[in-house]
Order: structure tokens, then C-alpha cells, then sequence
């Protein structure tokens, strides 16, 4: 009760007068209220970026893990990659030479011929070169039943080098169309468009043609090359 009596009998312009406990506890609630602001305004900043340095923390402690594991297993990777790169040389390596490349393109012709298809259009197009192999486009109109389509096609495949064909905005249609079925009256279907056949490059039209792809890319000869063939040849 003292206490509560000298706190309600104050005189706030005789601060030096006030009795010793009132004094110690403005001292005390002054010290309370200067730490709690220092918490709140420092403090509590501080343990924010305590926390997301924690979080980076994990973040950095899995990359490392990752990274770790890769390392470890580095020598390894790079064995399968030599294997794999070996065994893409050696595929590339089924598909056609440049010196085969015409003979391949009248064997293609000749199949088609010995299916029993009518070859209207079979038209080679300019070669287009790229890192490692090249890509031939062939224009074609044929003529033939769905079984001789089959018998071509077959055909193909079962010539002595691996012999690859892609379709490119080619159509299969009646040739001549029933107005009321919709199908072939005659049973004949036209196969027109533009397929591409590609060949593998040798070492030194895969260098030719690597180049003139970056000069493409960046307008500009590779360092130590003037210019670059682009038809892989010399």
C-alpha cells in the first residue's frame, strides 16, 4: 500500500525527490520496455533470416547430395556414354555410304517396279546435310493396289543396306473415287508426296557440315575456316 500511496503522491518536477523503490521500478519498466523494442525491432529480423538461411541450408545440403552422387557415379556415366556413342557410330555406319547413295535410290525405284506400283514422279531432291548424317528428299507419284503399297514397302526393308524413309505431307488416295462409297472404284490408290532417305556423313562432311551449321547459326566462318561446303563435298 506504500508503494501504491508514494506512486500516487509523485511530483513530476521534483524527479530527484521520489523515494528510492519508486525509482527502481521506473528504472526496471525503462529497461523492459527498451528491451523489447530492441527485440521486436532487431531480434525478431533476425531470426526471419535465421530461418531462411536455414532453409537455404537444406536447400545447398541436397544440391551437394546430388551432386555428390554424380561425381561418384562420374566415371561410370562417361563409360556408358563412350558405349552409347560407339554404338550410334556404328548404326550410322548400317545406313548408306555416299558412293551407294545412287544405287540405293534406283534399288528404291526398281522395288517399287518389281511390287507392280506405277512410279508417275520419283524425283531426288538437293542433299541437306547435317551434323552427321544426310537427309535426301525424293518427290513421288505412285500408282498400285493396298498389297503392292505392302510388297514396296517390305520390299524396302529388306534391301542389303538399312535403308530409312520418312513421310513428309505425303497422301494415300483413291485414284479413281466412287461418288457414292467414297472408295476406289478400281481399287487403285495414289501415293504422292515427298519422302526422305538419309545416308551417313564421313569424317571429314561431318566437320564440313558442323561448320557451315554454326556459320548458319551465327553468320559468321568458325575461327580457322574461310568458308564451308554445305554439299559435303570437296
Amino acid at each position: 500500500m506504500k508503494f501504491l500511496n508514494d506512486l500516487q503522491s509523485l511530483d513530476r518536477n521534483n524527479i530527484g525527490g521520489w523515494p528510492k523503490s519508486i525509482k527502481i521500478f521506473f528504472t526496471a519498466l525503462v529497461f523492459v520496455v527498451v528491451v523489447f523494442l530492441g527485440w521486436y525491432l532487431y531480434v525478431s529480423d533476425q531470426q526471419s533470416t535465421l530461418e531462411q538461411a536455414a532453409k537455404k541450408e537444406d536447400q545447398l545440403k541436397q544440391e551437394f547430395s546430388q551432386k555428390q552422387a554424380k561425381s561418384v557415379n562420374l566415371e561410370a556415366l562417361q563409360q556408358q556414354l563412350d558405349e552409347m556413342q560407339d554404338m550410334l557410330r556404328q548404326l550410322l555406319r548400317q545406313l548408306p555410304s555416299k558412293t551407294e547413295m545412287p544405287e540405293l535410290l534406283v534399288d528404291i525405284s526398281q522395288t517399287a517396279l518389281s511390287a507392280g506400283l506405277e512410279t508417275e514422279l520419283f524425283q531426288p531432291g538437293p542433299e541437306a546435310p547435317k551434323d552427321f548424317y544426310a537427309e535426301k528428299p525424293i518427290q513421288l507419284r505412285m500408282v498400285g493396289t493396298y498389297h503392292q503399297f505392302g510388297t514396296f514397302i517390305s520390299g524396302v526393308a529388306s534391301l542389303p543396306r538399312v535403308v530409312i524413309l520418312t513421310l513428309h505431307d505425303v497422301s494415300l488416295t483413291p485414284k479413281d473415287k466412287d461418288t457414292k462409297t467414297g472408295r476406289a472404284s478400281s481399287g487403285l490408290l495414289v501415293l504422292q508426296g515427298t519422302v526422305k532417305t538419309y545416308r551417313y556423313l564421313e569424317d571429314d562432311e561431318s566437320a564440313e557440315a558442323k561448320a557451315a551449321n554454326a556459320k548458319s547459326v551465327t553468320g559468321k566462318a568458325p575461327p580457322g575456316k574461310a568458308s564451308a561446303k554445305t554439299g559435303g563435298q570437296k
